[in-house]
């Protein structure tokens, strides 16, 4: 199964019953450039943990587990996390300083989505995590696949207490969605960044979440995303975000989440979400 299909498969459960979401775990990553990221104290010691996807997994010398996807150069700054209820997860933390960024994945896809993206951000002098989600790559498989807002949660602490004070979450696909319900609890929130997310995905209403969010918030979306049913469901976000400065931006296409920042033409949008968190951290 592609990953794709699988996330697919999520859209349309979401959609017809926001009921469990089902993550996959085929998809391929793209490749990337490396860059050269601060030294910083040593992270906690790693724990051993049973993978989601062992063939997409290896072990940093220190005994963190990462997917294969991220460059031996960066071991460094891998590290372990544990969510609030139990889950270990794979994160990879990039650059320093108090202005912190997390960016979350798609549900069946990887960190890697958005290491490209993550490592221009650190290097104009951004804090940047990477979380891999539960029942995926290098972290631990969980039955609860409805409340990965946990993990975002988990990621987001981590990143203030590598020294982030004002924080911007971007999140793709349902990793938007999750990223909107934690930016509603957080009281240092700079930005929202939504490329391609639902409403609702599984058990999170992102919808509820966008409405008491009011930091500057900006959306993508492509108009044949999953037969124009991705639109709807961004434009929901869209409209019902509390924030005055908001901003949707259409996509021509039907890429997905963060393939619209690489695949076909991405100059655009890969100018328009720098230009946002830029704008974001300025105010």
């Amino acid at each position: 199964m592609t990953a794709r299909t699988a996330l697919a498969a999520l859209l349309v459960l979401t959609l017809t019953s926001c009921g469990a979401g089902t993550a996959a775990t085929t998809s391929t990553p793209q490749s990337t450039p490396t860059t050269t990221t601060t030294t910083k104290l040593p992270y906690p010691p790693a724990v051993d943990y049973a993978p989601s996807v062992p063939e997409r997994t290896r072990k940093t010398a220190a005994g963190h587990q990462v997917n294969v996807c991220v460059p031996e150069s960066l071991d460094p700054n891998v590290f372990t996390l544990t969510t609030s209820d139990g889950v270990r997860l794979s994160g990879v933390e990039l650059g320093s300083g108090d202005r912190g960024v997390l960016l979350s994945h798609e549900q069946g896809y990887y960190m890697c989505s958005w290491l490209a993206f993550g490592q221009e951000l650190a290097a104009a002098g951004y804090h940047v995590v990477l979380l891999e989600y539960r029942n995926h790559g290098a972290s631990e498989k969980s039955e609860d696949n409805d409340n990965i807002d946990r993990d975002t949660r988990a990621a987001l602490a981590a990143l203030h207490s590598f020294g982030a004070d004002r924080v911007l979450l971007g999140g793709a696909s349902c990793g938007g969605t999750a990223s909107a319900v934690t930016a509603a609890d957080e009281p240092k929130l700079t930005g929202l960044l939504i490329l391609s997310s639902p409403a609702q995905c599984a058990g999170l209403d992102g919808e509820a979440a966008v409405r008491k969010i009011t930091a500057p918030s900006f959306f993508a979306v492509s108009p044949d995303d999953y037969s124009g049913n991705m639109i709807t469901h961004t434009r929901r976000l869209y409209e019902a975000a509390g924030s005055a400065d908001k901003h949707l931006e259409i996509i021509p296409g039907g890429r997905h989440g963060t393939d619209m920042l690489r695949e076909d033409d991405p100059e655009k949008l890969q100018r328009l979400t720098r230009d946002f968190v830029d704008s974001a951290f300025r105010r």
